[in-house]
Protein backbone atom coordinates (compact mmCIF):
# COMPACT_ATOMS: atom_id res chain seq x y z
CA UNK A 1 0.00 0.00 0.00
CA UNK A 2 2.53 2.35 0.58
CA UNK A 3 4.70 1.52 -2.20
CA UNK A 4 1.60 2.34 -4.51
CA UNK A 5 1.50 5.83 -2.87
CA UNK A 6 5.00 6.90 -3.72
CA UNK A 7 4.93 5.30 -6.61
CA UNK A 8 1.30 7.48 -7.59
CA UNK A 9 3.32 10.81 -5.77
CA UNK A 10 6.05 9.95 -8.09
CA UNK A 11 4.21 10.16 -11.00
CA UNK A 12 2.52 13.39 -9.83
CA UNK A 13 5.34 15.10 -9.43
CA UNK A 14 6.67 13.44 -13.04
CA UNK A 15 3.26 15.12 -14.69
CA UNK A 16 3.89 18.36 -13.14
CA UNK A 17 7.59 18.42 -13.68
CA UNK A 18 6.78 17.68 -17.27
CA UNK A 19 3.85 20.17 -17.75
CA UNK A 20 6.39 22.99 -16.55
CA UNK A 21 8.95 21.69 -18.92
CA UNK A 22 6.73 21.73 -21.89
CA UNK A 23 5.41 25.41 -21.08
CA UNK A 24 8.80 26.35 -20.77
CA UNK A 25 9.82 24.43 -23.97
CA UNK A 26 6.75 26.34 -26.22
CA UNK A 27 7.67 29.33 -24.74
CA UNK A 28 11.11 29.31 -25.35
CA UNK A 29 10.71 28.53 -28.97
CA UNK A 30 7.96 30.74 -29.68
CA UNK A 31 10.63 34.00 -28.41
CA UNK A 32 13.24 32.68 -30.33
CA UNK A 33 11.69 33.04 -33.80
CA UNK A 34 10.57 36.55 -32.42
CA UNK A 35 13.29 39.87 -32.19
CA UNK A 36 12.15 40.44 -28.54
CA UNK A 37 13.71 36.79 -27.56
CA UNK A 38 16.94 38.29 -26.26
CA UNK A 39 14.80 41.08 -23.63
CA UNK A 40 13.77 37.38 -22.15
CA UNK A 41 16.67 35.27 -22.41
CA UNK A 42 17.48 35.21 -19.00
CA UNK A 43 14.29 34.78 -17.30
CA UNK A 44 14.01 31.71 -19.76
CA UNK A 45 17.53 30.39 -18.64
CA UNK A 46 16.63 30.87 -15.10
CA UNK A 47 13.33 29.08 -14.99
CA UNK A 48 15.31 26.34 -17.10
CA UNK A 49 18.04 26.14 -14.64
CA UNK A 50 15.43 26.14 -11.52
CA UNK A 51 13.31 23.15 -13.01
CA UNK A 52 16.33 21.02 -13.28
CA UNK A 53 17.74 21.53 -10.09
CA UNK A 54 14.51 21.18 -8.11
CA UNK A 55 12.44 18.86 -10.49
CA UNK A 56 11.68 16.98 -6.93
CA UNK A 57 10.27 19.94 -5.48
CA UNK A 58 6.70 20.04 -5.86
CA UNK A 59 6.54 23.60 -4.34
CA UNK A 60 9.66 24.89 -6.74
CA UNK A 61 8.03 23.29 -10.06
CA UNK A 62 4.43 24.73 -9.27
CA UNK A 63 5.89 28.53 -9.09
CA UNK A 64 8.18 28.05 -12.25
CA UNK A 65 4.77 26.70 -13.53
CA UNK A 66 2.86 29.53 -12.34
CA UNK A 67 5.32 32.36 -13.43
CA UNK A 68 5.40 30.88 -16.77
CA UNK A 69 1.78 30.70 -17.29
CA UNK A 70 1.64 34.79 -16.31
CA UNK A 71 4.41 35.70 -18.39
CA UNK A 72 2.31 34.00 -21.65
CA UNK A 73 -0.48 35.64 -20.49
CA UNK A 74 1.64 39.21 -20.88
CA UNK A 75 2.86 37.64 -24.29
CA UNK A 76 -0.96 37.37 -25.29
CA UNK A 77 -1.95 40.71 -24.04
CA UNK A 78 1.43 42.67 -25.89
CA UNK A 79 -0.83 40.82 -28.84
CA UNK A 80 1.85 37.63 -29.32
CA UNK A 81 0.07 34.05 -29.95
CA UNK A 82 2.12 31.88 -28.11
CA UNK A 83 0.62 29.06 -28.91
CA UNK A 84 2.41 29.10 -32.11
CA UNK A 85 5.32 27.81 -30.34
CA UNK A 86 4.12 24.39 -30.37
CA UNK A 87 4.77 24.71 -34.21
CA UNK A 88 8.32 24.91 -36.69
CA UNK A 89 8.78 25.61 -40.17
CA UNK A 90 11.68 23.99 -41.84
CA UNK A 91 12.49 24.41 -46.09
CA UNK A 92 13.75 21.05 -47.52
CA UNK A 93 15.55 21.70 -50.89
CA UNK A 94 13.42 20.84 -54.02
CA UNK A 95 11.10 17.67 -54.68
CA UNK A 96 9.16 16.21 -57.69
CA UNK A 97 6.23 14.78 -58.96
CA UNK A 98 7.80 11.45 -56.58
CA UNK A 99 6.82 13.51 -53.54
CA UNK A 100 3.64 12.20 -53.76
CA UNK A 101 4.51 9.39 -52.55
CA UNK A 102 6.59 10.73 -49.73
CA UNK A 103 3.16 12.61 -48.28
CA UNK A 104 3.62 15.26 -50.16
CA UNK A 105 1.22 17.90 -51.75
CA UNK A 106 0.90 20.69 -53.93
CA UNK A 107 0.42 24.29 -53.01
CA UNK A 108 1.30 27.44 -54.23
CA UNK A 109 1.73 30.65 -51.99
CA UNK A 110 1.37 34.38 -52.57
CA UNK A 111 3.46 36.46 -50.37
CA UNK A 112 2.05 40.50 -50.34
CA UNK A 113 3.40 43.10 -47.72
CA UNK A 114 1.67 42.17 -44.95
CA UNK A 115 -0.12 38.88 -45.93
CA UNK A 116 -0.27 35.25 -47.21
CA UNK A 117 -2.31 33.74 -49.20
CA UNK A 118 -2.54 29.86 -50.92
CA UNK A 119 -4.06 27.75 -52.75
CA UNK A 120 -3.63 23.36 -52.24
CA UNK A 121 -4.29 20.54 -54.52
CA UNK A 122 -3.83 17.46 -56.94
CA UNK A 123 -3.66 19.91 -60.02
CA UNK A 124 -0.21 20.31 -61.52
CA UNK A 125 1.24 24.14 -60.08
CA UNK A 126 1.09 25.76 -63.09
CA UNK A 127 -2.93 25.25 -62.60
CA UNK A 128 -3.12 26.54 -59.21
CA UNK A 129 -1.00 29.33 -59.76
CA UNK A 130 -3.86 30.01 -62.23
CA UNK A 131 -6.89 29.58 -60.08
CA UNK A 132 -5.13 31.47 -57.28
CA UNK A 133 -4.55 34.54 -59.62
CA UNK A 134 -8.07 34.49 -60.70
CA UNK A 135 -9.18 35.06 -56.80
CA UNK A 136 -6.56 37.12 -55.88
CA UNK A 137 -7.59 39.20 -58.36
CA UNK A 138 -11.45 38.86 -57.49
CA UNK A 139 -10.85 39.93 -54.12
CA UNK A 140 -8.75 42.78 -55.33
CA UNK A 141 -5.28 41.67 -53.64
CA UNK A 142 -2.43 43.67 -55.60
CA UNK A 143 1.43 44.24 -55.21
CA UNK A 144 1.96 40.29 -54.39
CA UNK A 145 5.97 40.58 -53.72
CA UNK A 146 6.65 36.83 -54.20
CA UNK A 147 5.15 33.88 -56.11
CA UNK A 148 5.92 30.32 -54.55
CA UNK A 149 5.34 26.93 -56.51
CA UNK A 150 5.83 24.26 -53.33
CA UNK A 151 5.44 20.94 -51.97
CA UNK A 152 4.45 20.86 -48.45
CA UNK A 153 3.90 17.91 -45.49
CA UNK A 154 3.59 18.11 -41.72
CA UNK A 155 5.66 15.76 -39.81
CA UNK A 156 4.23 15.96 -35.98
CA UNK A 157 4.45 19.92 -35.34
CA UNK A 158 6.94 20.97 -38.33
CA UNK A 159 5.17 21.73 -41.71
CA UNK A 160 8.34 21.27 -44.16
CA UNK A 161 8.42 23.69 -47.27
CA UNK A 162 9.95 22.20 -50.73
CA UNK A 163 10.31 23.83 -54.29
CA UNK A 164 8.21 21.92 -56.83
CA UNK A 165 10.38 21.86 -60.78
CA UNK A 166 8.41 25.20 -61.59
CA UNK A 167 10.17 26.94 -58.97
CA UNK A 168 13.20 28.94 -59.54
CA UNK A 169 15.90 28.46 -56.83
CA UNK A 170 16.55 32.44 -56.60
CA UNK A 171 12.85 32.50 -55.63
CA UNK A 172 13.11 29.41 -53.82
CA UNK A 173 16.01 31.32 -51.90
CA UNK A 174 14.24 34.25 -51.22
CA UNK A 175 11.46 32.27 -49.53
CA UNK A 176 14.09 31.20 -47.28
CA UNK A 177 15.63 34.57 -46.23
CA UNK A 178 11.57 35.32 -45.51
CA UNK A 179 10.99 31.88 -43.51
CA UNK A 180 14.34 32.83 -41.42
CA UNK A 181 13.38 36.52 -41.17
CA UNK A 182 10.10 36.21 -39.90
CA UNK A 183 8.62 32.54 -38.90
CA UNK A 184 5.69 32.96 -37.09
CA UNK A 185 4.37 35.58 -40.03
CA UNK A 186 4.36 32.23 -41.83
CA UNK A 187 3.56 29.66 -39.15
CA UNK A 188 0.65 31.78 -37.98
CA UNK A 189 -0.86 31.84 -41.72
CA UNK A 190 -0.21 28.06 -42.57
CA UNK A 191 -0.34 26.59 -39.05
CA UNK A 192 -3.87 25.14 -40.33
CA UNK A 193 -2.97 23.78 -43.71
CA UNK A 194 -3.57 20.02 -44.37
Amino acid sequence: MARKKVDQLMNSLAERFSSAWRLLSDTTIFLSSTKVFHRYENTLRKWRRQLETSRRDPNVVDQVRKEIIEFRGTLRKMGYDVRLGAFQLKTEGFRHDDAIAEGFKRMVMYITQDNLYYLTGTENHIELDRYLEQRCYQAKIRNITQKHYLWFRWRQNTLVLSGAASEDKESFDKLEKSVKDDPLFFIKRLRKLS
